[in-house]
């Protein structure tokens, strides 16, 4: 519902004072507007058979690319000690669904990518349950240092992982507690 990609079937949905959706029913403008503020990180990140720096700048024309931004976007994420241990660097290819990398990687790319499209939102739904404690400590280190312009959003089941939030809701079986 956040993400605008299901309405809610009952209540409604707000954005300050705009209604993005009401008892089952969307206004897609305003969808399309809220999604251009969002970037999400999700538990399973979509890597394609391609260098690092595509997935980074997913969606964007390979010769478009910018790379200061990719590298401003690696060092935030915790990327760059694993792209400078690599023999092509940012050409590193990942593999068909990242197969070629680890799990921590993976999710260092995600993050990247949300930070590339620079949005004012960014939307973590799961994104370390799969990464050994360590690893996902690493990268909560790397999203704690973000700016702090960016409104983090953390969905987790791990108390671990919304330790450092400044608001923490509950949910339980489907009711905010």
């Amino acid at each position: 519902i956040l993400l605008g990609l299901q309405t809610p079937t009952k209540g409604s949905f707000y954005i300050d004072n705009y209604i993005l959706c009401k008892n089952g029913t969307s206004n897609n403008m305003l969808i399309k507007s809220w999604q251009k503020y969002l970037a999400n990180v999700p538990q399973n990140i979509y890597l394609s058979d391609t260098s690092i720096a595509e997935n980074i700048a997913f969606g964007i024309n390979p010769k478009d690319i910018d790379y200061k931004k990719i590298n401003e976007v690696a060092e935030k994420s915790i990327l760059m000690e694993f792209i400078n241990q690599t023999k092509f660097g940012f050409n590193t290819i990942v593999g068909e669904h990242g197969m070629m990398i680890s799990g921590g990687q993976k999710q260092r790319i995600g993050l990247a990518r949300a930070l590339y499209k620079e949005s004012k939102f960014l939307i973590l739904d799961e994104a370390t349950s799969a990464l050994d404690n360590y690893t996902e400590q690493v990268v909560m280190d790397a999203v704690k240092n973000l700016d702090k312009k960016i409104t983090i959003i953390k969905i987790a089941h791990r108390l671990t992982t919304i330790k450092d939030c400044d608001k923490i809701f509950l949910l339980d079986n489907g009711e905010l507690i």
